[in-house]
């Protein structure tokens, strides 16, 4: 039996990748063909449901103040 080298094996997950990547985007395409007229209505409600999602997911790594907009020795507005 012939043993598969890594490289061979990151091929073959690369392309299985892609081909799911394509039959997804085909599927979305068909699924927002047919369904335009009433999933539209819902777009409205999707955007409102995405902002809190948007706030849990983002990580919050700029919060916390250490001197932003506080540079000393930058000739800058009011300085």
């Amino acid at each position: 039996m012939r043993e598969h080298s890594q490289h061979e094996h990151d091929r073959g997950s690369r392309r299985g990748r892609w081909v799911f990547i394509a039959f997804a985007a085909i599927a979305g395409f068909f699924i927002i063909a047919e369904h335009r007229a009433h999933a539209i209505e819902y777009l409205p409600f999707l955007l409102l449901a995405a902002c809190p999602l948007l706030h849990f997911f983002h990580g919050h790594g700029g919060h916390g103040g250490a001197g932003h907009g506080k540079e000393k020795g930058k000739d800058g507005p009011g300085a």
